[in-house]
């Protein structure tokens, strides 16, 4: 009884897409392999330095193309 059966994992799975959604689900995938692949870079430390004469790549503005990215201001007290 104390043991959870494949049953059990599937239905956790089940509730977890219903209340998340496949896409939120899909997205939050993708940040963590970015994590651990940023993870991965950082441990290999500087042992292996890119080419001399490989182009920079440009640098991304948008991480997520359903992030907005806004100024903000201040309000003044007078």
């Amino acid at each position: 009884m104390g043991s959870l059966s494949i049953w059990h994992w599937l239905i956790v799975l089940v509730i977890v897409m219903l209340v998340f959604g496949t896409k939120k689900l899909g997205n939050m995938g993708g940040d963590i392999g970015k994590a651990v692949k940023g993870f991965k870079d950082g441990v290999k430390g500087d042992d292996e330095k890119p080419a001399a004469n490989a182009p920079p790549a440009p640098p991304s503005q948008v991480a997520d193309k359903a992030t907005i990215d806004v100024d903000t201001k201040e309000k003044s007290k007078f």
